[in-house]
């Protein structure tokens, strides 16, 4: 059996995903930051930086 997590953090969107020998999904979890970055007209890179720190063990744990 093969176990892989996937990590993503790209733009504006934190996440991670837990997948068994390349066919089943066990996990998916996305924490958006859309409503951080509404505000500002788009998404300001330093933000988006701040809040894949805060947001990144609660999707890898999630």
């Amino acid at each position: 059996m093969k176990i892989i997590l996937g990590i993503d953090t790209s733009c504006d969107d934190t996440s991670a995903g837990v997948v068994v020998d390349g066919r089943k999904v066990l996990s998916s979890v996305v924490q958006s930051q859309i409503g951080i970055h509404r505000p500002h007209g788009g998404v300001v890179p330093e933000l988006a930086s701040r809040e894949h720190i805060k947001n990144i063990m609660y999707v890898v744990e999630g």
